[in-house]
């Protein structure tokens, strides 16, 4: 097994060398309580050079008009002020910062979903989520992060109300100096109408590329193509950068068949699955020169406790694949 993983890092970290700006991130999850310098030295440790700092506003349902955030109620992390605070502490690492403000339905359903009954109830949602948004604006300034995400796997409330987001994406501008980008669905990407109005396009990468139990680097590969194409092209007409906002990959059978699902069954356990699916990946974007890096989804601040050989989520922590990232992620600042 040892040997086996030796191996997947030489040829994972193949064709890394030598690429230099990348954005090596980790999805850092809000953390319940407050943390300090030793839950950010694990981050270090894997060379990551940025972090996705994700506070949440929540709503009750998908017809829900109002969303609450930065209440007392929330876990530190997913306020302003522990957005704040984590952001200081990655940064006296030399990480440097994507805020990436993330809305939350109960139960969670999903986000793309999301849709009013009403002229009315939509106007009083668009208010909600422009505050929720300005608040993180002002928090991004503030902070000097210098990429700001301005939604998560929205589509239809984009595709419904574009004049809301152009004139959103405006009033961000005011107060915020930074990069922007849009974090939008595998499925969904093509369909944004305002990606020239921002830096970056931001895609949730968690397409399927593979039927297999435990698929092989070559198939998985093959399995991007259709998907790079579309990528590609999108990229060539907007000409932005492409961005993976989220990606990952559980360490379970077949787990390159439907990436997106956050299922809590048991067992399936199959690290090899996870690596193969994760090289693949690497090998297919991180030398293309229209590819601006990507965010693993994701990583947790209590590191000890997290993850390990037993667990089939998406994390890397304490696995296998935490070697392979951190060399990839070092071979990419060379």
């Amino acid at each position: 097994m040892q040997r086996l993983v030796i191996l997947l890092i030489i040829l994972f970290c193949s064709s890394c060398r030598g690429q230099v700006s990348k954005m090596n991130g980790v999805s850092f999850v809000a953390s319940p309580q407050e943390i300090n310098e030793n839950h950010i030295t694990p981050v270090v440790a894997i060379n990551a050079n940025w972090a996705a700092v994700m506070p949440f506003g929540f709503i009750k349902n998908l017809e829900e008009p109002s969303v609450r955030f930065n209440i007392t109620r929330q876990w530190w992390g997913e306020r302003a002020d522990g957005a704040k605070r984590t952001i200081e502490l990655l940064n006296q690492k030399g990480i440097q910062v994507m805020l990436k403000p993330q809305i939350w339905v109960w139960r969670g359903e999903f986000t793309g979903d999301i849709a009013m009954n009403s002229e009315e109830d939509w106007n009083t949602f668009e208010d909600s989520y422009e505050a929720f948004i300005l608040l993180y604006a002002q928090v991004a300034e503030e902070m000097k992060a210098p990429l700001l995400c301005i939604g998560t796997e929205l589509h239809t409330f984009v595709q419904k109300r574009p004049a809301f987001w152009e004139q959103l994406i405006a009033k961000v501008r005011t107060v915020y100096s930074g990069k922007l980008t849009y974090a939008e669905n595998w499925d969904q990407f093509a369909n944004v109408p305002f990606w020239e109005q921002l830096d970056y396009v931001g895609i949730d990468a968690y397409f399927p590329v593979s039927e297999s139990k435990t698929p092989t680097i070559e198939e998985l590969r093959k399995g991007w193509q259709p998907h790079k194409k579309n990528i590609s092209q999108l990229q060539s007409k907007v000409d932005r950068a492409v961005l993976f906002t989220e990606y990952g990959y559980r360490s379970v059978h077949y787990t390159g068949r439907e990436p997106w699902h956050a299922n809590r069954i048991e067992g399936d356990v199959n690290l090899q699955a996870q690596n193969n699916a994760l090289t693949a990946l690497y090998q297919e974007f991180w030398n293309e020169s229209w590819f601006a890096g990507g965010f693993l989804w994701k990583w947790y601040h209590n590191h000890e406790q997290s993850g390990g050989n037993e667990n089939n989520r998406f994390t890397i922590q304490n696995k296998p694949a935490e070697e392979i990232i951190k060399k990839c992620y070092a071979d990419g600042q060379e």
